[in-house]
């Protein structure tokens, strides 16, 4: 089997999988419909667009975080779990099958990012042309740190289940990382500090630059550099935990 084959039909079997496609495409878009389109809040002002395309954004980065999660989650247990061992049976080298995973990985986290950008276009979200193309290209960049986060489950538990509950409870990071709906008050003040605010800062900066959208309108500011350092501290801590449970692997 060759690398390009290898990778059309592993992604069509995730793609299949009813689980994967629910928490990566279908949740995220009807969320969106919910709170970005039939709300009294969706045309207000967000900065460069609306508060629509403010949510649709938040909602993307949840779909393309889920799919970086679960399948970086899922070849880890693949590979612990012999299919590995397999592979090495056949022509396709360990590194092919990395790279496969990996490009499927991104075409999964790109799927619920173009899914919702052209529900949103044809909807009510507004937002420059410029700005658009930013946020879609922040939106994938932004989820890869994820697929760390995955891997550490996939390591941690050796299990399809346990990759499944790790992505149910991105759920609960989207609401806490003020992805889903813009949050106030304490709840914000405890969302900076939880792994998705930086993520959905991040992919939403060309909208917002910076500004923090509440309820009742503009709340604060995110610097730049604050938006930044929640990433990349949570992709540190998200790499030392899969450096840590693989030195444990490895030392059995």
């Amino acid at each position: 089997m060759n690398l390009m084959a290898f990778i059309l039909m592993d992604f069509w079997r995730n793609f299949r999988n009813f689980g994967n496609t629910f928490f990566i495409v279908v949740l995220p878009t009807a969320l969106y419909l919910f709170f970005g389109v039939y709300n009294d809040w969706s045309e207000f002002d967000a900065g460069n667009g609306n508060v629509s395309a403010w949510i649709m954004i938040g909602m993307a980065v949840y779909g393309a975080i889920t799919a970086t999660t679960a399948l970086a989650g899922s070849a880890a247990v693949e590979i612990q779990t012999g299919w590995g061992r397999q592979l090495s049976l056949t022509a396709m080298p360990h590194g092919a099958f990395v790279l496969a995973k990996s490009v499927i990985a991104l075409m999964m986290a790109v799927l619920p990012v173009v899914v919702l950008n052209v529900i949103a276009y044809f909807t009510v979200a507004q937002m420059p042309a410029g700005v658009w193309v930013a946020t879609i290209g922040l939106t994938v960049i932004a989820a890869l740190p994820f697929a760390l986060y995955g891997l550490a489950v996939g390591l941690l538990f050796r299990s399809d289940a346990a990759v499944g509950a790790a992505s149910g409870v991105l759920v609960i990071f989207g609401f806490l990382g003020n992805a889903f709906m813009p949050l106030e008050g304490v709840l914000l003040d405890i969302g900076r500090f939880t792994p998705m605010y930086g993520s959905a800062a991040l992919a939403r900066y060309p909208l917002t630059e910076g500004t923090i959208v509440g309820t009742t309108g503009f709340v604060g500011t995110d610097p730049l550099w604050a938006v930044l350092l929640n990433v990349v501290v949570w992709s540190l801590v998200f790499a030392a935990a899969c450096f840590a449970l693989q030195r444990r692997r490895t030392s059995r």
